[in-house]
């Protein structure tokens, strides 16, 4: 092995997504205003800034106005601010509307925006490079650096040219060490870095277990008489039920553009649903379909989204460095936002990390990051919707709705709960029940005009991998999808990945089934790392650049 040269900074940020670039813009901005300088460098594994950038999204500009007051004049792309919402409650063949007075008012989009989260995700990046951040895409961390006293020094880039067979091509490179005095961990939901570093320090201690669920996709061109621009939808109900957890996003941007996604809570219990053929099925809903027809699909992808909140959110400090953005789990569920709290949980790091600096030291626990983050507004935003999962998980759709929104009316407008701070209970990979126990589901076949098969779907993502590297989705033992999750579950990662992965394979002159896996289609999503009933797949960063290519996702 090459010995690796090494680069050093004062800080090192793995993940240009919204905390880790306002984190390096905060950082600079401090600096600046205490007329000194600071070195910052940021990882991203993309081949660039916002290329594996994917949400709803309606933004909540608290943290922007924070960072830019004057993020209009800079041409910040928050065009589309919410003009109308509606909440429906769908059934098979029709929706009843939910009147927005009964909402609570933290539900309220007014003073939003919708918007292609990749795209302010490069602005930011401008910015960013603009103050002084270094910015290196298509560069995955794909190892942590140590000091002799066990804290995080900084982490391991750049490694290419390794072969499927583990062995060194004649392009090899052997990377870099990018050291830091801090460290920031921003890789978003399910980071390998951040789950690594949760059980190495026990960040996860004394908290309930992380929830998630997987969010689907499309951006589609509509035709103008159909467009609206600003109005935002939320469906829940069809074709879900009552038991399991999810819902819909429909979201009129600019430009005749809407954005349409679906998402499934990941702690469903029937092993033969398909979340991606939930949401094919979804757009032919009479609510939907007519919005669609006439347009085209223009891009699709999957995220997993966390949603765990207040209860489930790790320590977010370790020996020199810390978590910050979905890295530790700050999404709003009720809300469907998490990027305002991602954003804001990057500053308090940043200015945390700066008066570290500023007294001298480095490579210890940022304790103060801890203390700005429960004196924050964050910590209040979780708060208050706290127990809106842990009801809806218990008591289905129709209870969890009830109360939930009790609950969060009483949080929103007295301060108080009714139910104190209610726990997760299971992980989302241990609810699955017997395959044999659960009704198998009859999804409808695409028609390749308003729904689509996987494959031809995961085209629209751009997505591309170097062939001959190492398989990505590592396997801790090699015999469990067919010894023991086939038969138990009729092994679900043929139907929990969004990008067709996962195949059990039957061929005609083998006896037994053998278990493919098709790493070139992965859309980084992190779902088989989630939900996998045995803990089998370990997801680890390919070659840097590797993945989607989302434009205005």
């Amino acid at each position: 092995m090459s010995e690796r040269e090494a680069m050093e900074y004062d800080v090192v940020i793995c993940g240009a997504g919204p905390a880790g670039l306002a984190a390096s813009i905060r950082l600079k901005q401090l600096a600046e205003q205490a007329g000194t300088d600071i070195s910052v460098c940021v990882l991203e594994k993309g081949s660039e800034v916002g290329a594996h950038i994917l949400s709803g999204a309606v933004v909540d500009p608290i943290a922007m106005n924070e960072l830019f007051p004057d993020w209009k004049e800079r041409g910040a792309p928050l065009n589309a601010e919410v003009t109308e919402d509606r909440f429906y409650m769908l059934g098979a063949g029709g929706a009843l509307r939910l009147p927005n007075f009964a909402m609570p008012p933290l539900m309220n989009n007014h003073g939003n925006y919708a918007v292609s989260l990749g795209n302010v995700v490069r602005w930011l990046g401008e910015q960013a490079e603009a103050l002084g951040v270094e910015i290196y895409p298509g560069f995955a961390a794909s190892d942590l650096v140590y000091r002799e006293d066990g804290s995080v020094k900084g982490f391991v880039t750049g490694i290419f040219g390794v072969g499927k067979d583990g062995e060194q091509k004649p392009d090899y490179q052997p990377g870099m060490e990018l050291h830091g005095k801090y460290v920031m961990i921003a890789e978003g939901v399910r980071g390998s870095l951040a789950k690594r570093l949760i059980s190495e320090f026990n960040l996860d201690e004394g908290r309930e277990p992380q929830k998630f669920g997987i969010g689907l996709k499309e951006l589609w061109e509509i035709k103008p008489e159909n467009h609206r621009e600003g109005q935002v939808t939320h469906t829940m109900g069809w074709p879900l039920g009552g038991r399991t957890g999810g819902g819909s996003f429909m979201y009129h941007l600019e430009n005749n553009q809407v954005s349409i996604g679906f998402v499934v809570h990941l702690n469903y219990t029937n092993p033969h649903l398909s979340p991606y053929r939930e949401f094919q099925r979804f757009k032919h809903h009479p609510l939907i379909e007519p919005v669609l027809e006439g347009g085209r699909r223009i891009a699709y992808g999957a995220r997993a989204i966390t949603e765990g909140g207040f209860q489930s959110v790790p320590k977010l400090t370790f020996p020199g460095g810390c978590l910050i953005g979905c890295s530790a789990g700050f999404v709003n569920l009720p809300r469907i936002k998490g990027s305002h709290n991602a954003m804001k949980t990057g500053m308090l790091a940043a200015e945390s990390a700066f008066d570290a600096l500023q007294a001298g030291r480095e490579g210890d626990d940022l304790a103060e990051y801890e203390d700005k983050y429960r004196a924050s507004w964050v910590y209040q935003d979780l708060k208050k919707v706290r127990n809106v999962k842990p009801l809806w998980s218990k008591l289905g759709l129709y209870g969890g709705l009830a109360l939930g929104g009790l609950d969060m009316w009483l949080n929103d407008t007295m301060g108080l709960s009714l139910f104190g701070t209610l726990k997760h209970g299971k992980p989302d990979h241990a609810t699955l029940r017997p395959a044999s126990e659960c009704k198998p589901i009859d999804y409808p076949r695409p028609d390749g005009v308003i729904s689509f098969d996987r494959l031809t779907n995961v085209s629209f993502s751009a997505t591309n991998h170097e062939e001959d590297q190492p398989v990505h989705l590592q396997l801790k033992d090699a015999s469990v999808p067919i010894a023991q999750n086939l038969p138990r579950f009729d092994e679900p990662a043929q139907r929990y990945c969004p990008a067709g992965v996962y195949e059990v394979i039957r061929d005609d002159d083998a006896a037994e089934p053998r278990f493919v896996i098709n790493a070139q289609n992965c859309v980084h999503c992190k779902t088989c790392d989630i939900k996998d009933p045995a803990q089998n797949i370990n997801w680890v960063v390919p070659e840097g650049g590797g993945g989607p290519n989302y434009p205005n996702m």
